[in-house]
């Protein structure tokens, strides 16, 4: 269950980073590649078992 959150929130927040807002798009991919390499962390961790 927890797991289950933890990818939600982190798929949101990864949408929520992309650069398509004209505020944003001088940030260029810095945030979003950063909750990439979360998201991807926490994917395996789920499927090692290591996150119940």
């Amino acid at each position: 269950m927890l797991g289950t959150v933890l990818v939600v929130l982190l798929v949101l927040m990864l949408l929520g980073a992309l650069p398509t807002w004209p505020h944003s798009r001088n940030w260029g991919y810095g945030p979003t590649g950063g909750l990439g390499l979360v998201l991807v962390i926490v994917v395996i961790l789920l499927l090692l078992g290591k996150i119940p």
